[in-house]
């Protein structure tokens, strides 16, 4: 058994108050604390934003309901948390009932869904919860029977005496479990002692989303709710002069049209504050069909915007400069500052001296478009303003992050500010900017009405926040016996680096060397899945697959290699990584796909491997061309996320990222044109398709006790590297620029 003191290192607390039918409720927040004297239905300190916080109810009657406080993009985490309190409670889980929170710093600090940081940052805290009120509802019984706590046991929600043959349910004492202090030392269950974590379970609101439930915040309706929309610049660059809009006034349907300015022209932009176009035309109308015909009717003139500076995170000035961006010219452009010293990152030994006495050198640049998030559910939020008040219901990632902006906006204090939140149809941090929600408080209150903004799927992918452009241009230098000496890499995009320095292979070469170089622009970027990740996993494991193939080396054999060394004797103090368990994932990997084995000797296959948040994936990829046609046959996945919290979500996770980093390697670009986005909806913008799904996918985990460590975004980086290096097997090509699928042509 593990103990965790009750103040948590002076930084907790735990809130039980009694409910108006003869219950408990239990909450945790951190960064606050309570003596263990302290009734806790007596306790009234406001908690203190933080992390992660849930609460418990226990009705009489012996009904459990556990709120989950992250926000839910289908990710499962409304499973997953819930689990971690229900584990610790001792309940059975089919009779607990599961709901969304809403947004509620006081009851839930830290309501953040990204960065793969969910389970991570709840495991002790949610835990510490269930254990708690267990604990209390033991000592609450005990007095009943006046019978010793250490004589009692608990399970399935009921707690029982075996000697003397007492039995009762948890609801029988929870009204008295509330009025009791704070246990001293509340105690959690060592990892062999776990019946729920690790066990598979099903997505407890997967009845509600089979059955077509009203979850999203598309579903969202409310009487005398009128629709709105946005009109924007058609180009990136550009801004709003002049409008008229008299005959769209005149459509049908058609309540009001007007300009509304997103941020003032001071703001001091926070880290989420990221938005496409700052002055828009808003058209509110009884419906979406008059509001999409009403915006066609509007005749608007935009200029091209001037550079203009922006105060953000530490008081840094960014400066977004005026003109027409073409993605062709960035590629020049990135291409030209490839060639030029960059901000040195990382150095190593004497990379210069080695390069210069090399025998040989390998050089290979690497470059990927911009990419759109293209969540299925189209960016949308419902406002109401009313005097000094609004009220949400907003799909949002990060709520508490977005609420300094909307109070600095709208002028008002945040507790007359409202938040529900409701289910995502997507997010991968495109819901982590919530200027939208901006938006439609400023709609509702000229139009003095509710109303529900919604972006079209073509506003979606041509005003969007996407990946940023990258580049990466990698060096490796040889002796006369083909010895790796030195390494140099040198990334930079539009408009951020892509460069993790201190990430593998740094720690494993004597001489090594990082750079990077930054191109500003005027085309919103922000976090995709796994930011800089995701593409620096690609460029550098190809690259390394080239490595090894010069060198004569297996290129699991070669990683193992490599990682052996930053094991044993590793070069700096800095590396971000753990080479055991890297190379774990790569020996379940090599082991789980039959790597190397003669039966698997004629397929077309490529691996992958690569640590970000916390985590390590290995990925294993067979496919076949025909023409310029993929066909991927199997994926096989090992993940080193630690304890696994829910083997079913998290396997479907493992799947969902194979899918999406394959048909992003293969097909995934934005482009653009004079600042205007070449594709604008799904037929332009190639998504991966049912029947290009691969065939088969085989997770696996690596069993140990290391505490969760994350899992959303580390299985999508690897992938795209493995598609690369197994094209490279079918066709006998390198594939140096993302996306692929169009280098198969001709």
């Amino acid at each position: 058994m593990k103990k965790t003191d009750s103040n948590y290192s002076r930084r907790s607390f735990l809130k039980v108050s009694s409910l108006s039918g003869g219950g408990m409720m239990l909450g945790i927040s951190w960064f606050a604390s309570a003596k263990p004297e302290d009734s806790l239905a007596e306790l009234n300190i406001e908690p203190v934003w933080q992390e992660v916080t849930s609460f418990i109810k226990i009705a009489s009657d012996n009904s459990i309901k556990i709120f989950s406080p992250n926000p839910e993009f289908g990710q499962n985490v409304m499973t997953s948390l819930p689990m971690l309190i229900a584990e610790e409670l001792d309940v059975d889980w089919k009779q607990v009932e599961v709901e969304q929170g809403n947004y509620d710093p006081k009851a839930f600090p830290r309501q953040f869904t990204g960065g793969s940081q969910g389970i991570r940052m709840a495991w002790k805290q949610l835990r510490t919860v269930g254990s708690a009120a267990r604990q209390m509802i033991l000592t609450a019984a005990s007095q009943a029977w006046n019978l010793p706590v250490s004589e009692l046991t608990t399970a399935n929600g009921m707690i029982t005496h075996a000697f003397s043959g007492k039995s009762e349910t948890y609801g029988t004492f929870a009204a008295a479990a509330a009025k009791l202090p704070v246990p001293k030392d509340i105690v959690l269950k060592g990892n062999q002692s776990f019946r729920l974590i690790g066990t598979p379970q099903k997505n407890v609101v997967a009845p509600k989303i089979a059955q077509g439930k009203p979850l999203f915040g598309m579903d969202y309706r409310e009487a005398g709710m009128l629709i709105a929309m946005t009109e924007r610049p058609p180009a990136f660059g550009m801004r709003l002069k002049s409008f008229d809009a008299t005959a769209a006034k005149k459509m049908p349907g058609i309540v009001d049209i007007f300009p509304i300015q997103v941020f003032k022209d001071d703001h001091k932009f926070a880290g989420f504050d990221t938005r496409s176009f700052n002055e828009v035309i808003a058209v509110v109308g009884k419906s979406t069909w008059d509001v999409m015909n009403a915006r066609k009717k509007i005749k608007a003139v935009w200029e091209v915007a001037p550079e203009r500076k922006e105060m953000g995170v530490n008081n840094r000035e960014t400066t977004v400069p005026s003109g027409l961006e073409s993605t062709t010219k960035h590629y020049a452009q990135m291409l030209e500052m490839s060639k030029k010293p960059g901000v040195i990152e990382r150095k190593d030994g004497d990379p210069e001296k080695a390069f210069a006495e090399a025998k040989h050198v390998i050089e290979r640049t690497y470059t990927a478009p911009f990419l759109a998030h293209n969540i299925m559910e189209p960016t949308n939020t419902f406002a109401h303003y009313v005097g000094d008040k609004v009220r949400f219901v907003a799909p949002i990632q990060i709520p508490d992050w977005i609420m300094p902006s909307i109070v600095a906006r709208l002028g008002i204090p945040k507790e007359n500010i409202s938040i529900e939140l409701v289910r995502m149809g997507g997010g991968f941090g495109r819901r982590a900017y919530g200027h939208y929600m901006i938006e439609a408080a400023l709609i509702s209150k000229q139009a003095n009405a509710p109303v529900k903004l919604i972006y079209s799927r073509e506003d979606d992918v041509s005003a969007g926040i996407y990946r940023p452009s990258y580049q990466l241009t990698y060096r490796a230098a040889f002796d006369e016996n083909k010895k790796l000496i030195a390494f140099h890499a040198k990334g930079g995009g539009v408009p951020e680096s892509p460069l993790h320095a201190n990430r593998f292979p740094a720690g494993a070469i004597d001489n090594y060397l990082a750079e990077s170089f930054v191109i500003p622009s005027n085309i919103t970027i922000g976090a995709f899945r796994a930011p800089r990740s995701n593409f620096n996993a690609a460029a550098e494991q190809s690259f390394l697959d080239e490595i090894s193939e010069y060198m004569g080396k297996d290129p699991i054999a070669f990683r193992l290699e490599l990682l052996q060394r930053a094991k044993d004797n590793p070069v700096g103090k800095t590396n971000d990584y753990d080479a055991s368990r890297y190379m774990g994932v790569l020996e379940l990997v090599r082991e789980k796909s039959g790597w190397g084995k003669p039966e698997n000797a004629g397929k077309k296959r490529g691996v992958s491997a690569y640590f970000c948040h916390n985590s390590y994936a290995a990925q294993v990829i067979d496919l076949q061309v025909k023409g310029d046609q993929v066909t991927v046959d199997q994926v096989t996945t090992a993940l080193d996320c630690g304890v696994v919290v829910n083997p079913e979500g998290a396997k479907n996770m493992a799947e969902g990222a194979a899918i999406d980093g394959i048909g992003n390697a293969l097909f995934g670009q934005l482009t653009l044109t004079d600042g205007k986005t070449d594709q604008r909806n799904f037929d332009t913008y190639r998504m991966i398709r049912h029947n290009e799904a691969p065939k088969k996918i085989d997770v696996h985990f690596v069993k140990n006790e290391i505490d969760p460590t994350g899992l959303g975004e580390p299985p999508f980086p690897p992938i795209f590297a493995a598609v690369a290096n197994a094209l490279y097997k079918a066709t006998g090509k390198r594939f140096y620029q993302q996306p692929f699928q169009p280098q198969l042509k001709g």
